[in-house]
């Protein structure tokens, strides 16, 4: 219901290839680590934004979305649910086209608002499985 196939694929060629990876560190244990790896390795622009600010994948990392100085594309978002329809209410601020919640990452309300603000969203799916699928 919340990942149709015409959206993850419309995100995944079209919408742009620079990705806020929400949630993401340097961490190599955590899946975001892996998941932006793949995204870069099929031409995406991972940018980390994790409060540590750290750079990830030789790309500089951003403490908030609102830090980042350039225009982003899709916006990742590895978050508790709780934390996560914040972060895409900042995604609709900042003029991202798409928000993508992983796996495990539910928040209804937050999936409204983000179709009704004109956003692509999918919910509890994961970009670099469904990467990895396209035909």
């Amino acid at each position: 219901m919340y990942a149709d196939a015409e959206t993850i694929r419309k995100i995944l060629t079209s919408t742009g290839d620079t990705w806020a990876v929400v949630g993401l560190s340097d961490n190599r244990s955590r899946a975001a680590y892996g998941v932006a790896a793949v995204l870069q390795r099929f031409g995406k622009r991972v940018v980390p934004v994790h409060p540590k600010a750290e750079t990830v994948h030789g790309e500089q990392g951003y403490a908030s979305l609102g830090d980042i100085p350039f225009p982003v594309d899709v916006v990742d978002v590895f978050v508790n649910s709780e934390l996560a329809g914040p972060v895409a209410d900042e995604a609709a601020a900042i003029g991202a086209k798409a928000v993508w919640f992983q796996l495990g990452v539910i928040d209804e309300a937050a999936y409204e608002r983000t179709r009704a603000a004109g956003l692509d969203m999918v919910m509890d799916r994961c970009p670099a499985i469904e990467i990895n699928s396209l035909g």
